[in-house]
């Protein structure tokens, strides 16, 4: 079987000869610490991206099979974006930034974790008329109708291609950060909130819209969220529920109506108040379902929603910090999700600085041991 095979008919609940050793990518600080250990190249560790051709170079060396993230999109996001500008710079190398969303944020010499915010510019309806609201019209330029027209002849069968269809918040809270969509959802304007999140969602909608009309095929659709953290969801679940809603089930419904019936989404942190919104409109593969400090979501979502919710993801990525008695513990928890049908293991999350490569490689052949 393919590894597009063993993937599809997985969260089919059809049979597979073996579990496929899927992985959600790298911090690049990982990959330079394994560069400095000789265990890759430093070209390697450079060029590596998800479900790129370094990325599946490096597949091959540690025994992984695939990068679920292998998706292909349009051009939806601000258009164009800000323009990227030092603003400050302090002693210790931290440089306050405006970045192409907008945001003010500080960033920290070799860091690739989230930045902090330090301000923002949408803060009200005169700066989202100005300045964000011609960033995000739709047009043809936002979407490579030349490729998608080729798709089918060119892509690659053997592993699972995704069509990301953006996100419905996430890009939101991106523009607005944090603080600034609290802000506008409870005190400053409750109107202007609801309409950002309408504009947004039309411009992406009728991006993919466009993708699927010419006739490409794809094995799944994703989102990309990341709008809750350990505590759970930045929003309340009923303003999210209000507004968010109607926007998963039109992009939902598209995808189904050509064809695409498995649904992922991709949000760190503590979902569980918010899977009802995104399961009741269409979405229905869990991914990556991070452990953290709170332990498995996925087996209470699925005795709560039943075979229909699906997943990816939900292994404790620490274990590769540790030992093989760790890693074995984790594959024995996977054995137990993946015997509930329509799941598939992978770290949940990218691999950390400080996974030892002897380990990854270990989890990814002793993951494939896994019979369904």
């Amino acid at each position: 079987m393919t590894n597009r095979e063993r993937a599809l008919n997985l969260l089919h609940y059809k049979p597979v000869d073996r579990m496929p050793a899927v992985h959600f990518g790298y911090w690049k600080e990982l990959l330079y610490e394994w560069a400095e250990q000789g265990k890759i190249s430093y070209e390697l560790a450079k060029s590596c991206g998800d479900g790129n051709a370094a990325d599946q170079e490096l597949d091959k060396i540690i025994g992984w099979d695939f990068n679920w993230y292998h998706t292909v999109g349009t051009r939806n996001h601000l258009m164009p974006g800000f323009e990227r500008k030092v603003l400050q710079e302090f002693p210790d190398g931290t440089k306050r930034v405006q970045n192409s969303d907008g945001l003010i944020e500080r960033i920290k010499p070799g860091r690739t974790s989230i930045p902090s915010e330090d301000d923002y510019t949408l803060k009200d309806r005169k700066a989202f008329e100005e300045l964000y609201l011609p960033k995000i019209q739709y047009s043809k330029s936002r979407v490579n109708l030349d490729f998608y027209r080729k798709f089918n002849e060119t892509r690659d069968m053997t592993v699972p291609i995704g069509l990301h269809l953006g996100s419905v918040l996430g890009n939101i809270r991106n523009i607005t950060s944090v603080v600034g969509m609290s802000y506008l959802m409870y005190d400053d304007d409750e109107d202007l909130f609801a309409e950002i999140i309408d504009t947004y969602a039309d411009m992406q909608y009728k991006c993919a819209e466009a993708v699927l009309e010419t006739g490409a095929k794809f094995d799944f659709a994703h989102y990309w969220e990341d709008i809750c953290f350990k505590n759970g969801p930045l929003i309340a679940p009923e303003i999210f529920d209000e507004l968010c809603a109607k926007h998963y089930k039109k992009r939902n419904d598209l995808c189904r109506k050509y064809g695409i019936d498995i649904i992922s989404l991709d949000c760190d942190g503590v979902t569980e108040k918010l899977l009802p919104t995104w399961f009741e409109n269409g979405v229905n593969t869990m991914f990556p379902i991070e452990v953290g400090v709170w332990g498995d979501q996925f087996e209470p979502a699925r005795k709560k929603y039943g075979n229909g919710m699906l997943g990816v993801g939900g292994m404790d990525k620490t274990a590769l910090r540790k030992d093989k008695a760790a890693v074995d513990a984790e594959i024995e928890r996977m054995t137990r999700l993946a015997s509930m049908g329509g799941f598939i293991p992978c770290p949940d999350h990218r691999l950390m600085p400080g996974s030892k490569f002897e380990l990854v490689q270990y989890y990814a052949e002793r993951i494939k041991e896994i019979k369904i």
